[in-house]
């Protein structure tokens, strides 16, 4: 398993609840979380000191989670990065679109904290992508 103390995250979700719910839980495994509150943000962070893995929610304003995902697959310094996508549209579509532009993993809301870090752990113990 990953050692969370060594492990940077970025988080970006536009729901204040949502956002705090995920850095507490990654902030008690030990992760050390960078939260932002829109895509634009959340960019910014990734480029400015890549982490280990981002959250996106995929709809956020300015840029979505999918841009986000998509400038972050473009770009040389971060096309290894894992996302996980954490998002309401649960349609297989959807899904389907997510794992296509390159998420790591897709997780639907309303989630339970515990599957997420179960969700989290997996990603980072795979590797990039």
């Amino acid at each position: 398993m990953t050692d969370p103390t060594k492990t940077r995250v970025v988080v970006a979700d536009d729901d204040q609840d949502i956002l705090d719910l995920v850095v507490f839980k990654l902030n008690q495994a030990g992760f050390e979380t960078v939260a932002v509150g829109d895509g634009v943000a959340a960019l910014a962070a990734i480029e400015a000191n890549p982490p280990r893995l981002a959250i996106l929610d995929v709809m956020m304003p300015g840029l979505s989670g999918m841009d986000v995902l998509r400038k972050v697959r473009a770009n040389e310094a971060t096309k290894d990065l894992d996302v996980i996508l954490l998002t309401a549209r649960a349609r297989d579509s959807d899904v389907d679109t997510g794992f296509a532009s390159g998420a790591s993993d897709y997780v639907i809301k309303p989630f339970s904290p515990r599957e997420l870090m179960h969700r989290v752990n997996a990603v980072l113990a795979r590797g990039t992508k």
